[in-house]
């Protein structure tokens, strides 16, 4: 079947882009309010963009044309920490996609500990065991006018890991970090089942 986005509902156009990018990493991202209030918010458009500086891109869509909270924290203060979605977690983090009106704490609607970053203002979750700490670079707004979303591209300047994380090489132990990945409706999918394929010299 061949299908032309330009010819659908643009509903059924995110029913196939979110089935066919698979899986999707999550960037559960706190940000601070203006008034100090904390937000939490989980994002699948997200990706790495480049090493040095270390830069991460994570979209953000709006809802009737309105900015989601994580966005507006974040073109206020400049600053962002994404913490990893694990198997653990995933409850709480599918507790804070929820809908919720700017003066909502969503650490307290989930149940979780906000502790002080080093760098940045927003806080980080606690119980997540990578936590990012950045400062935005350039927020590039896309797509339709009538629902724009700001592509947030932020700059990686300190990173939390669990020690158990690390190898004797410094790199992350992905099998003991059991990160979560986002599929289409209400699927996700774990990372236990994991096989190795050496790339070619």
């Amino acid at each position: 079947m061949i299908i032309d986005p330009s010819q659908i509902d643009p509903r059924n156009t995110y029913q196939l882009l979110v089935g066919s990018i698979v899986p999707r990493p999550i960037a559960w991202v706190s940000t601070i309010a203006s008034d100090g209030t904390p937000n939490l918010a989980p994002f699948s458009f997200f990706m790495g963009v480049t090493a040095n500086p270390p830069t991460l891109a994570i979209s953000s869509g709006s809802r009737s044309g309105v900015k989601k909270d994580t966005l507006v924290n974040v073109e206020q203060s400049g600053e962002l920490v994404v913490n990893l979605a694990v198997e653990e977690l995933g409850e709480q983090m599918n507790a804070t996609s929820g809908e919720f009106t700017p003066e909502v704490d969503e650490f307290k609607v989930a149940g979780l500990t906000p502790v002080p970053s080093k760098r940045v203002r927003p806080p980080r979750v606690a119980e997540s065991p990578i936590n990012i700490e950045c400062l935005l670079k350039q927020v590039i707004y896309v797509g339709n006018e009538s629902s724009p979303s700001g592509l947030i591209i932020a700059e990686a300047v300190l990173w939390h890991v669990r020690d158990d994380l690390l190898t004797p090489e410094n790199t992350i132990d992905v099998a003991k970090l059991h990160a979560i990945g986002r599929l289409s409706g209400n699927w996700y999918t774990r990372t236990h089942d994991l096989y190795e394929i050496i790339r070619p010299n």
